[in-house]
Formats: C-alpha cells, sequence, structure tokens
C-alpha cells in the first residue's frame, strides 16, 4: 500500500512547535492537566489508584457509556473508543473499504478522509464545495454522485477547514440520499459541538443503521494531547476494527481513559468555558475581515473554530505562510494541504490577547503581499 503524504501533519511538524502565535489550528484552546483536575474534581486518590494494566479493545466500558449517553442512544455497545479520531477513521477505511470500491468524499477536505481510501485503491468521487459559492453544500450536488456502485459516503460536518454545515432538513436530505444508494455513511463530527447560531446536529446513527459517527476530545474540548475519539456504529462493523485494532494499538492506557470519562461526564463545564472564548475570538475576527475586504475574502463560519479565506493579494501563498511564521512567528496552514492553493486555514482557537497579536502581524504581512508576494 502507497499512502500520499499527509500535507497538513508535515506541515504542523514543521511549523506547529516553533511558532510562537497559532492562527492555523483548528481547535479550541488546550487545557492543562491542573485546569482538568480542578473543572472536573479529578482527586491524587483517584489518579494514585490506577493500574496500569491492559484496558478492553473496544475501551473501558464506563467511558463507552458516557459516549453512548452524550452523543448516541445510549447504547454502549455501538461505541468504540479509539487513539483520537485518526484511528477511528484508518480503522473504518481499512476495515470496510476494497480495491475497486467507490467512495464519495469531500473537497476541500481534511486529508486523512480520503488518502487511505485512495491507497487502498478505491475510486474517489468528490463532492466539490465551491468557493465561488462560500462552500455552501449542495445535497443536490451530492444526490448526483451516488449510485448502486457507491460504497461509501464520507463527509464532515462542521467542516474542516471551511467551518460551513447543514441545516437541520439538508442533513435528512443527505441521510436519506445515502441510505437509497445503500452506501455507509461515515459522518466525521469532531466539531460537531461548537456551533453558531443552531443546535448541533444530531449523530446520524439513530435514522441510518449503516452509519458510522465519528467523535473526538481533540476540538471543541482542549484535549488534543489526550488522543481519545471514538466510532459509533454497529456492533457488527465495530467487531471488523477490533480485528485490526488486533494488530496496531489493540487499547487505550487506564489513565487516559479515567481522564476521559471525567472529561465527558463534565463536558458542558469544558465547552462553555471554550465556547464563550471562541464566540468573542470570531466577533474580533469577523470585524478584522471587514476590515480588510481587498485583502482577503471569507465566509463567517457556522461552525468549529476555522475558517478558509482566500488571500487575494498573495500569488504563492504556501510561501507566504512559510515566511510568515519564520519571520513572524504566526502559524497559518496554507491552502494547498487541502487541495485549495490560494486560501489559508485560519483558526481562532487560541487565547483573545495571543490571537490579537496574530491578526496584527498577519495584517502587516498582507499589506505588505502587494509589492512582494
Amino acid at each position: 500500500m502507497i499512502i500520499a503524504d499527509a500535507l497538513l501533519e508535515c506541515w504542523m511538524r514543521e511549523y506547529y512547535f516553533d511558532a510562537q502565535i497559532d492562527l492555523g489550528s483548528s481547535g479550541v484552546q488546550s487545557f492543562s492537566l491542573a485546569e482538568l483536575r480542578n473543572i472536573l474534581g479529578i482527586s491524587q486518590g483517584e489518579l494514585d489508584g490506577i493500574v496500569f494494566q491492559d484496558s478492553r479493545t473496544l475501551g473501558e466500558e464506563r467511558l463507552r457509556q458516557a459516549i453512548a449517553n452524550r452523543w448516541g442512544n445510549g447504547f454502549r455497545e455501538a461505541v468504540m473508543v479509539t487513539h483520537g479520531s485518526s484511528e477511528a477513521i484508518y480503522l473504518i477505511m481499512n476495515a470496510l473499504l476494497r480495491h475497486g470500491d467507490e467512495a464519495v468524499v469531500m473537497a476541500p477536505c481534511y486529508q486523512q478522509l480520503y488518502s487511505i481510501a485512495e491507497s487502498l485503491g478505491c475510486k474517489l468521487r468528490f463532492w466539490h464545495l465551491r468557493s465561488d459559492q462560500q462552500f455552501k453544500p449542495d445535497v443536490d450536488g451530492l444526490k448526483r454522485l451516488l449510485s448502486p456502485r457507491t460504497r461509501m459516503v464520507v463527509v464532515n460536518f462542521p467542516h474542516n477547514p471551511t467551518g460551513v454545515s447543514l441545516s437541520a432538513l439538508d442533513q435528512e436530505r443527505l441521510i436519506s440520499a445515502v441510505a437509497e444508494a445503500g452506501a455507509y455513511l461515515v459522518w466525521d463530527g469532531a466539531f460537531a459541538d461548537i456551533t453558531y447560531g443552531s443546535h448541533p446536529l444530531p449523530n446520524p446513527g439513530g435514522a441510518y443503521e449503516r452509519s458510522i459517527s465519528i467523535g473526538t476530545l481533540s476540538k471543541a474540548y482542549g484535549l488534543p494531547g489526550l488522543r481519545v475519539g471514538w466510532a459509533m456504529a454497529s456492533p457488527d462493523v465495530l467487531a471488523q476494527f477490533e480485528r485490526l485494532r488486533d494488530y496496531i494499538t489493540l487499547h487505550l492506557s487506564p489513565l487516559i481513559e479515567l481522564i476521559a470519562l471525567r472529561a465527558i461526564e463534565k463536558a458542558d463545564a469544558l465547552l462553555k468555558i471554550r465556547l464563550e472564548h471562541v464566540k468573542r475570538n470570531l466577533e474580533i475576527l469577523t470585524q478584522w475581515a471587514a476590515e480588510h475586504v481587498g485583502f482577503v475574502e471569507w465566509s463567517r463560519p457556522q461552525g468549529g473554530v476555522c475558517t478558509f479565506p482566500r488571500l487575494c493579494t498573495v500569488s504563492n501563498v504556501e510561501e507566504f505562510c512559510r515566511h510568515l511564521t519564520l519571520n513572524q512567528g504566526v502559524l497559518l496552514v496554507p491552502g494547498n494541504c487541502f487541495n485549495h492553493p490560494m486560501h489559508v486555514r485560519l483558526g481562532f482557537g487560541t487565547d483573545t490577547a495571543s490571537f490579537q497579536e496574530g491578526l496584527a502581524r498577519l495584517s502587516y504581512k498582507l499589506k505588505d503581499s502587494v509589492n512582494t508576494w
């Protein structure tokens, strides 16, 4: 199996750790262990009581139940806890797809959601979100791509990197169309709990038995280093994931599972803190974009904590982003990581003071870009 380089991860590996200000990531500000212990009430006794024995393949049962209660229908047997959503994606693709299968995927999109399928020899059909339509999802366009040959449909809402989402009605239409084709529906809900002006979309598992929902504590809950995600699917599908996991990660750490359990039990407390913060940053970004008409074109996100503006005065966006990091200490992700080379992923999950300073430095380089880039 030959798989393409993960362009986003390559960029982050090279520039993320040395940047002073992060305007490129797609999650909220991370919590420290001290903050978590205070918010979640994790005692020293609980930590001392952990025994570092093997855990269950599908995850610790209380943790699976907590995930099922919050994001599913309460059915623990439909939940598998994974090493972030990245492991869930890898297991889904390798367990359910074969060479020659047809998969419908979004464009632009997080690369793992299509490159794994491509490496397996699948035929990809792209559901394009068009920049000249502010990346608005066209469900009728998706329906035209579906056929009896479609094995899997992979979607992500709210969307990374654009921040667009679906209405509840369009979600129903999408699920109905995939069900009519008889395909698996892979629903990446990494950003599901952060929305603006609408309620989070429900897990489609209650409406369609061949759906597989993916979630994570990395994006909305400020715990990317915890590496906890999950997949929700029918038990027979999860059994196929188990067989693959026997050859790779086996299970999670009991320490990680304890912290994840407490985080999910008090998820609303964590979400409230970060949601207030990112809403404030989004208003700052909205004002900044209004002041930079002619330099950037953007659409206000409907969810998540990133957006995908076009840099109007920059001809080489990748070099601009590289120079911004190396000379201004500000991380942006160039759009070529999402096959849109004139755009950038701009995240607004960092602390407000750093966010404002990062935008100021970006403004300086954009004004300089008229003659330089």
